[in-house]
């Protein structure tokens, strides 16, 4: 692998124009892909094996034209202080309302309040439903304009009017503010560890080259793929982060080398080789993790998962040959390491000997010397601490974000508060209940049976009477609940109606399913947690292996899945106590506390693995090179940290800075996701890598790197410790000894 990788990337340098040609072509041709490619729209959602999904193919099959996954619009009306919405001039302003509203061409219906009840029992609120023909992503901007300007004439007349529901559902916003400081953050980051304007920018540059690439050729896909506009939100997200990140390692490597002397174009190489086999086997990680979500069976995840993975690919290629030309376009530009903080270069130490006094050590040195003489304590602490960081995550509570998470700035979030008010919590979140009587010998007491069952049960405020379809053999009925749609009560009566079922099907023959927006979201959240365990198992044992091969080890792959569940626990916490219990939730802007987003558990644990092996990599390779060339475990370490403690605080740091540029979307999901991932790097980079990972290799000593001899035959050598360029360069050396002597 190291001597592959030597040779490309000094074939990358010295032919930089055809490399720099290739990627600007790449680039170009999926951006014009991209720009004529015909919009997406969203990715069609399901749920493959829920009842909440069977009930919805169901409804489409014996509803025919009644778009059972059409969005739905609620236009809710409040009366002024001291009149009711049932007087004369609101009731004409309401109608006013309706009748526009109708007119719509993605319209299938509008509900009138006064005829269907819909005014709360003291007359002050009333709301209006619309009813469309596609999701709410799929509806043209002219629709959805519409019904944002539905009540603008109501408002006139002194009305308060907010309008809600998944109709003016909208792709998140991934706050672009945001992500522009955290690329600056990331920018100053870099210049100080390379030292310089060029070297900094060229990590920048490789970056936003391969999301570049990478994001539009899934916008170019979009259509044909199914593929939506949230698709590629992981994808930049991951993308940028590691794309920065592999061509830092590879850089910080390049002027390393420069210091020990070499040229550039051997120095190119050996960081290529070096540097570049871990880059391989780190973006190996999160490949691994990304495609893994595949198992959740969950279209759209799996869409998302893929989608990154490939961009993770993009951004191990550029940094592979991108790079390298890229570096000999800089020339002199890019100096040697010098002796800075995390590293001491070679010419200090030697100019240090000449003087006769010891080269400084660095940070990174002394901190790592410091673990080695206290293993225990640093061990004790590390995993006490974030211990006590993860004991929240013991009262996860999951969920999904409803017009109810949204700020309180948001006209979706006030219409959600005033049919709250007045109507109930419940009636946010109603269930619907489809009768599947079509092998009953009387639909209708099938009907009345499930009416009068959940009639009894506990939390429930309304049953609606029956609607057949035209067969007469399918019937709806809707409840409300009386909690809110992402309260533990609601969920304890979608499997309470569910339970009924059994006696239902035996007493009458018909199938009773539980559907709608809630049990959907109650149903997703419950596959999730059944997926999260066999992911876990697959990504961690797949990557175990790999990392197996990468160490040649057994404890140290051990050690790094551990360390890893240690930080995602503790990650997890921290999102509990800052987004379900509203600790310190002002800082960043959280408006409205509640259960965790049902997707963030397997989320964090797919991109969190694959970024703490990313870590896990860089750090322990360069001790593995040590080691292996004849270090003790003990000094392996410190050589480790000595070269590159540094380059991955600073890689940390930098990702730290990406994802938290997603904090200030307004968005919850986005704003979550954006905190989860920050944190858990802050604590797998700061505390696992960089403490406890020392702390455990010091206290293993030789026994970390023991492997079985029969398995040490059986795996193939990677080399990605660069054994193989030191036999390069001693048979350099001998073919230049033959010449002299035979010049001799």
């Amino acid at each position: 692998m190291a001597t592959f990788l030597y040779k490309l990337g000094r074939l990358a340098f010295r032919r930089r124009h055809l490399v720099a040609l290739i990627w600007v072509a790449l680039l170009t041709l999926a951006g014009v892909g991209a720009a004529s490619a015909p919009a997406a729209g969203t990715t069609s959602f399901s749920i493959p094996g829920t009842e909440a999904q069977k009930a919805f193919d169901l409804l489409e099959q014996r509803f025919p034209g009644a778009s059972a996954d059409g969005a739905t619009g609620r236009i809710v009306f409040k009366a002024p202080k001291g009149e009711k919405m049932t007087d004369a001039d609101n009731k004409a302003t309401v109608d006013k309302t309706v009748k526009e509203l109708r007119d719509g061409s993605e319209v299938v219906s509008v509900t009138d309040p006064f005829t269907t009840h819909a005014v709360s029992k003291d007359g002050t609120v009333a709301y209006t439903s619309v009813k469309y023909k596609l999701p709410g992503m799929e509806l043209a901007d002219s629709t959805t304009d519409a019904l944002a300007a539905a009540g603008d004439e109501a408002r006139a007349t002194g009305l308060t009017v907010d309008v809600g529901g998944d109709a003016l559902q909208a792709a998140p916003e991934t706050g672009a503010t945001g992500e522009i400081v955290g690329l600056a953050l990331a920018a100053v980051v870099l210049v100080i560890t390379l030292g310089s304007l060029v070297a900094a920018g060229l990590p920048l540059l490789t970056a936003i080259i391969g999301v570049g690439i990478g994001v539009s050729t899934i916008t170019a896909l979009a259509k044909t793929l199914d593929l939506g506009d949230t698709t590629s939100t992981l994808a930049l997200m991951i993308g940028l982060a590691v794309g920065i990140d592999y061509a830092l390692f590879i850089v910080s490597r390049y002027r390393g080398e420069l210091a020990e002397g070499r040229d550039r174009e051997e120095a190119v190489g050996r960081a290529v080789g070096t540097s570049g086999s871990a880059v391989v086997f780190a973006g190996l990680t999160v490949v691994i993790a990304l495609a893994g979500l595949t198992v959740v069976n969950v279209p759209m995840l799996t869409k998302m998962g893929l989608a990154a993975a490939g961009t993770v690919v993009v951004a191990v290629l550029i940094a592979l040959t991108m790079i390298p030309a890229l570096l000999g376009y800089a020339g002199r530009k890019i100096r040697p390491a010098g002796g800075k903080r995390g590293g001491t270069s070679k010419k200090a130490e030697k100019a240090a000997k000449s003087s006769g006094a010891p080269a400084k050590p660095g940070i990174g040195t002394r901190w790592a010397s410091f673990v080695i003489r206290r293993p225990a304590a640093v061990l004790l602490l590390g995993v006490v601490g974030l211990g006590a960081v993860a004991v929240p995550a013991a009262q996860l509570e999951l969920g999904l974000p409803d017009d109810g998470s949204q700020p309180t700035s948001t006209t979706q979030r006030r219409a959600y508060d005033l049919l709250s008010e007045g109507f109930g919590p419940g009636f946010n979140g109603p269930l619907m209940i489809v009768v599947d009587a079509k092998n009953s010998d009387d639909p209708k007491a099938a009907a009345t049976a499930v009416t009068d069952g959940v009639k009894g049960l506990k939390d429930v405020v309304t049953v609606t009477p029956a609607t057949f379809n035209k067969a007469g053999d399918t019937a709806t009925i809707t409840v409300i609940p009386g909690s809110k749609p992402s309260s533990v009560q609601t969920e304890d009566l979608v499997h309470a109606i569910r339970g009924t079922g059994a006696g239902i099907k035996a007493d009458t023959g018909a199938d009773v399913l539980v559907t709608g927006t809630t049990a959907m979201n109650i149903d997703f959240s419950q596959k999730l947690n059944d997926a999260l365990v066999p992911y876990l198992g697959l990504v961690v044992g797949l990557a175990f292996l790999l990392l197996i091969v990468v160490f040649r080890s057994i404890l140290v792959p051990l050690k790094a899945a551990l360390g890893f569940l240690l930080s995602v626990l503790a990650a997890l916490g921290a999102v509990v106590a800052v987004f379900q219990w509203g600790w310190l939730s002002g800082l960043i802007g959280v408006e409205q506390t509640g259960p965790i987003m049902s997707m963030m558990p397997i989320f964090m644990v797919g991109v969190v693995f694959g970024l703490a092996m990313d870590y896990e990599v860089f750090l322990v390779t360069r001790m593995r090179e040590a080691y292996v060339h004849g270090e003790s475990p003990s000094q392996a370490v410190v050589t480790g940290f000595k070269h590159s403690a540094r380059v991955v605080a600073a890689a940390a740091v930098i990702m730290m800075a990406v994802f938290g540029g997603f904090i200030s979307a307004s968005e919850s999901m986005i704003k979550m996701i954006g905190f989860g991932l920050a944190i858990a790097v802050f604590f797998d980079a700061f505390v696992v890598r960089m403490a406890i990972v020392p702390a455990v290799l010091a206290l293993l000593g030789e026994k970390a790197w023991w492997l079985p001899k029969w398995l040490d035959r059986a795996l193939p050598n990677v080399d990605v410790e660069g054994e193989g360029l030191r036999t390069l360069d001693d048979k350099r050396r001998d073919e230049d000894e033959d010449r002299e002597l035979v010049k001799a």
